[in-house]
């Protein structure tokens, strides 16, 4: 368990379902994913996926505010050892709160400090400015865009993906 002043970080688990079939279905948490709101049988298959895909203090993380959910926090492997990839939904009704941020900023000293994570990437549709800033709020950096073929294109998608890096030696400057 991690925990922030406002969040509370859990590894994710089973009794979380529900609240992914939440998250998963809400069209506005799913406008920059590539994918449209998913169906429970869906979310449940990611779920399992979700699970597997934890190793070694990292993967993904149900985050509570007072009590409630509020989103999902990804801290899973990247390509090499050592590398992670960052990630964030939350329920509409916690954006622009800074929620974003500090639970992504407490998943970035747990991977840093207590992992030795040597870097940290994260991705979003050029378009999500949001997502954007949160990113360059944790201190991340541009490093490149990329042009996919988008499985479900949205207005902006022709702008592209964008991927930021964190490393190490940088968090701890």
């Amino acid at each position: 368990m991690l925990r922030t002043p406002r969040i509370t970080l859990l590894p994710l688990a089973d009794e979380h379902v529900d609240h992914e079939v939440e998250l998963d279905s809400d069209p506005a948490v799913m406008r920059y994913l590539d994918v449209r709101p998913c169906r429970r049988s869906v979310v449940v298959e990611r779920h399992r996926r979700r699970l597997a895909a934890a190793s070694a203090g990292l993967g993904y993380w149900a985050g509570f505010t007072a009590g409630r959910f509020a989103g999902l926090w990804i801290l899973e492997p990247w390509v090499a050892v050592g590398e992670a990839e960052l990630g964030y939904r939350l329920l509409p009704r916690y954006w622009r709160r800074g929620l974003a941020s500090e639970g992504s900023r407490e998943l970035l000293r747990h991977g840093f400090t207590d992992l030795g994570v040597r870097r940290v990437f994260a991705e979003t549709m050029a378009v999500n400015t949001a997502s954007r800033a949160t990113m360059v709020s944790l201190g991340m950096w541009h490093i490149g865009t990329r042009f996919p073929e988008f499985e479900q294109p949205i207005a902006g998608s022709e702008q592209g993906e964008v991927r930021y890096v964190l490393t190490r030696e940088e968090w701890f400057r």
